[in-house]
């Protein structure tokens, strides 16, 4: 019996892909969750097998990261409506097992998470494709946590005492950030880094903490979409549904 938990702010969504998944033989539905702090709850004495998670403006790069601390055998699919190829592949590196689009036929939706439960993975094809239009950038853990807290709005002496190192040496990584990076300013990095560490639905901030707090969890790499000019086009999420071949780990 595969034990899933479905996480949504969506209610009235939520209550009709759960009358499909209860007519699924194996499939057991715990409470469904409509907040991460409940989510959070569930995860810990629920011990669900796979959870489905609407990403919702709450689901960051930072929420993710807690999940996969969290749990040790659960699998995770979000489940979206859209989602950039920055966040998707940060979210693969965290160990997603698939992104499902909320859009798909109700049979799909069953495929998916059937697959997923035995050990494959669920990305459509443009979305991986998507990834080889794109330029990654390795940021040491200094950087990332760096390229977090300004994505969040913090000035320099707000980062300088969250990271506890002096304003002159943020302005130092700075700097050496916008020359690794390729950008002019801080407003063009915090961008991406905001690309790579939420949705893009809340203004910046509302996202994240002032100085003192815990910092978002640091990027290991900022993943760039390449100038128009040398990309090739891609198509978004184009139907019919081609899921990548099952990968080994």
């Amino acid at each position: 019996m595969t034990r899933i938990l479905l996480y949504s702010d969506e209610p009235i969504l939520a209550k009709g892909l759960e009358s499909v998944l209860r007519q699924v033989e194996n499939f057991e539905l715990l409470p469904t969750c409509g907040s991460v702090a409940g989510l959070m709850e569930q995860i810990a004495h629920g011990s669900p097998d796979l959870v489905l998670m609407d990403l919702t403006p709450e689901i960051t790069f930072g929420v993710m990261s807690e999940l996969k601390h969290a749990m040790t055998t659960c699998k995770i699919v979000l489940w979206v409506n859209s989602i950039s190829t920055e966040l998707a592949f940060q979210a693969m590196g965290l160990g997603v097992r698939g992104i499902l689009r909320k859009t798909l036929p109700t049979d799909l939706q069953v495929k998916c998470l059937q697959k997923v439960q035995a050990g494959e993975l669920w990305f459509e094809k443009a979305l991986t494709d998507s990834f080889l239009c794109a330029r990654r950038v390795a940021l040491t853990q200094r950087e990332g946590q760096l390229v977090s807290l300004l994505s969040q709005g913090l000035k320099n002496k707000e980062i300088a005492s969250t990271l506890m190192i002096s304003e002159g040496t943020v302005k130092v990584y700075l700097s050496r950030l916008f020359q690794k990076v390729g950008v002019k300013d801080r407003f063009e990095l915090a961008l991406f880094g905001l690309k790579n560490l939420t949705t893009g639905q809340l203004p910046v901030a509302e996202k994240g903490h002032r100085a003192g707090a815990t910092p978002m969890p640091g990027l290991r790499s900022l993943v760039l979409e390449k100038p128009a000019e040398r990309a090739e086009p891609v198509a978004r999420f184009p139907t019919p549904l081609r899921p990548v071949a099952p990968r080994q780990y």
